[in-house]
């Protein structure tokens, strides 16, 4: 898998979230180890989400994992606590804003399971 394709899918998995919720800005930037190697950011700003493949500076939080382990978080077929506890996945930055991730996720799926 390229970095392309390992993108195209993310966002579209990650674009599916409702974050008119969320109030606040997240910024989090996820680096991307092994196949499929790259840096990207996903950004909650005034109720939007975007997702974008550059280096985010101004970040709150910087995730590293595998390509694998991202799909798997955002799939919410793994939970991303236990993935730092298993050591799959690398998180720096503020924990508290961190944590939001996983609601983020969350959102996503209620929007799947009510269409």
């Amino acid at each position: 898998m390229t970095y392309a394709d390992m993108f195209s899918k993310v966002k579209g998995m990650l674009m599916d979230a409702d974050v008119s919720d969320i109030h606040e800005h997240l910024a989090y930037q996820f680096n991307i180890t092994g196949e499929a190697e790259g840096i990207f950011y996903a950004e909650v700003k005034e109720g939007k989400l975007y997702v974008e493949p550059y280096e985010y500076f101004d970040r709150d939080a910087m995730f590293t994992c595998s390509a694998e382990t991202l799909f798997k978080i955002a799939d919410g077929k793994t939970d991303p606590i236990l993935a730092v506890t298993l050591g799959k996945l690398k998180v720096e930055g503020n924990i508290d804003k961190a944590l939001k991730l996983k609601d983020l996720i969350n959102s996503k799926k209620k929007t799947k399971k009510t269409k």
